[in-house]
């Protein structure tokens, strides 16, 4: 009796050893959960709606698009001639104030100045020879007040292309017209020279633009742009010496500007995203 007592503990105790590995198994052990690294967010400046003003500077290839004018030799129509020239590049200094009505559609009114050399030439008889060409020399500058819309097409980090397109006038302001008439085959023998007086007046001006501008901060703006623009044709010159007046068909430019906006209004501040950890697990 005492040694079955003792065989069934013993078999027992061996029962339990063998099934303690088994349930050490089944424990449930926690996974590692590594902590995520935290990034900053980047500073990106806020939107800001409202009031800008702006300036800028930049370069214009001006394109002088001919002129014809009229000869009265005698008092008589002689008929229709045609004048062709060259308006040299020049600078453009520009200002304006404008509004953001929302993140993509800005306007503002700009008011801009530049004044270039004018040189042409015309091909006719004069006093000393049947067969002459004309030297033509003058300046030339033009205010222009203009009416501009954008439509800023999305912002990719700091940087947001736009188009744009503009209408106004610009107040054309020539300079008197220094004409010298020489011989074609013999340079040297020219009529006395002739001046033009130069006209000055408003002229229907367009535009179209395209270009981006960089966020410096969330007040200030970088712009840098392509703009085309047309002034409409007018009387630049003139009667003088049986000649006269001029009749331009307008001048067209194609400018690289850049400039800066600074912007009022509240700055938007960014959105700071603050990393929470979820709690770990309780084991009891």
């Amino acid at each position: 009796m005492k040694f079955a007592a003792q065989n069934i503990l013993l078999g027992t105790a061996a029962l339990v050893a063998s099934a303690i590995p088994a349930l050490a198994a089944d424990v449930y052990e926690p996974p590692i959960i590594e902590a995520p690294v935290f990034e900053a967010p980047e500073h990106v400046p806020g939107e800001v709606s409202g009031w800008y003003l702006r300036g800028d500077i930049g370069y214009a290839w001006n394109d002088f698009r001919g002129a014809d004018y009229y000869t009265f030799p005698g008092g008589v129509v002689a008929g229709s001639n045609s004048l062709a020239g060259d308006l040299k590049g020049s600078f453009t200094y520009g200002a304006g104030v404008g509004y953001q009505i929302n993140s993509y559609l800005r306007s503002d009114v700009t008011i801009d100045w530049f004044e270039t050399d004018f040189e042409g030439s015309t091909r006719g008889s004069c006093g000393v020879a049947t067969d002459c060409i004309s030297t033509d020399v003058a300046t030339a500058s033009a205010l222009a007040l203009m009416v501009n819309a954008y439509v800023d097409l999305g912002t990719y980090g700091r940087f947001t292309p736009y188009v744009g397109a503009g209408f106004g006038g610009a107040h054309v302001d020539w300079g008197n017209l220094t004409n010298t008439a020489c011989d074609a085959a013999n340079p040297s023998s020219c009529d006395p020279s002739v001046s033009h007086w130069g006209n000055a007046e408003w002229r229907f001006a367009y535009a179209v633009m395209a270009g981006v501008s960089v966020d410096v901060s969330c007040r200030v703006a970088a712009d840098l742009g392509y703009r085309f623009r047309r002034i409409e044709g007018g009387s630049p010159f003139g009667y003088a010496a049986g000649t006269g007046p001029v009749y331009d068909k307008g001048i067209d430019s194609h400018e690289i500007r850049a400039g800066v906006r600074y912007k009022f209004g509240n700055c938007a501040e960014p959105t700071q995203v603050v990393f929470q950890p979820e709690p770990l697990p309780v084991y009891k």
